[in-house]
């Protein structure tokens, strides 16, 4: 049995993708309408239009519990993490955990590993991470992941699929911070898009936005070569360059002047402001963030940011 906690669409699309290799999955949802609507349609409408449940993946609410499962996968907001964790950490104690959000916790500055790890001592905790949209998941489409545990053999072959190949490594750190750092740049990425600036300007910031990601995870005791591979780089260039990426939308909206469904999860916007605050305390420069953090403040405006950007002193690469 896996269990997936969280009926969001990329935990919805994971229950899909295992479900229909024959896996017996859980979906747990927070919400009891939400329980009662995808038990009567097999589907997930509101989350996942157009995709069928597989008979193997069974619907529970939050209370129904979490005990007895070969894996846990917590497809929650990172926002929202603490507090799930706060509440249900005597149910997930002592099981395989692997949390499948992406960002910093605004109130501690921690990665998911580290918050699972506190409220779960028991636990074995594994990332799930890397470039990947859950409509891609949920139809198949060819997709590799990151998992990141200081022993992921067992929970690799769980977890892969004919079409979902997942890559082991035991950098922790540096597979929750290529994964939560990618989403500001992301955010920068449609900014420069959503102001006109173009696709030249895109691929700078792109490059300079992973000199950033990689300033801060080595700080923090990463390994280079993580933020090189699918949980850093792949997942930067994936959430760049997509209109299906929530973070690229959003920072496409900022840079055209326009609004933004407050009720879209954009996990890099509380990301940035966490991150913004963790590299002053560090002392690492990180420009792009803290502009990025400052545009969702409104403390700057565009013209402003652009301007700081551009004018920083001439330098070596």
């Amino acid at each position: 049995m896996i269990t997936v906690i969280g009926a969001g669409a990329f935990g919805t699309a994971l229950a899909v993708a295992l479900g229909r290799e024959g896996r017996a999955v859980t979906l747990c949802a927070r919400d009891a309408a939400q329980v009662a609507t995808m038990r009567e349609t097999r589907r997930n409408e509101a989350r996942l239009p157009g995709v069928d449940l597989p008979k193997t993946v069974s619907i529970a609410a939050f209370s129904d519990g979490f005990s007895g499962s070969q894996a846990v996968l917590l497809a929650l907001p990172m926002q929202a993490l603490r507090g799930f964790l706060s509440t249900h950490a005597a149910a997930l104690d002592g099981q395989p955990l692997v949390a499948c959000c992406k960002g910093i916790d605004l109130a501690t500055l921690q990665g998911p590993a580290a918050l699972i790890a506190a409220a779960c001592p028991n636990a074995s905790v594994a990332i799930l991470t890397g470039p990947s949209f859950a409509a891609d998941i949920a139809r198949g489409l060819p997709t590799a992941l990151t998992l990141a545990a200081q022993d992921g053999e067992g929970l690799q072959h769980l977890l892969s699929t004919p079409s979902l190949r997942l890559y082991r490594s035991t950098d922790v750190i540096g597979a929750e911070l290529g994964g939560a750092l990618k989403n500001v740049i992301a955010i920068a990425a449609g900014v420069v898009i959503g102001a006109g600036l173009g696709d030249s300007a895109r691929a700078a910031l792109m490059t300079r936005g992973y000199a950033e990601m990689t300033r801060l995870a080595l700080a923090l005791g990463a390994r280079a070569e993580t933020l090189a591979g699918l949980s850093g780089f792949g997942d930067l260039v994936l959430t760049c360059t997509s209109a299906q990426s929530r973070n690229f939308r959003y920072g496409q909206a900022i840079g055209a002047g326009q609004g933004f469904d407050p009720t879209v999860t954009v996990e890099g916007a509380a990301t940035a402001k966490a991150v913004s605050n963790m590299a002053l305390r560090l002392e690492i420069d990180m420009p792009i963030t803290a502009m990025i953090a400052a545009l969702i403040d409104q403390t700057i405006t565009l013209p402003q940011a652009i301007s700081a950007l551009l004018s920083r002193p001439l330098k070596q690469e």
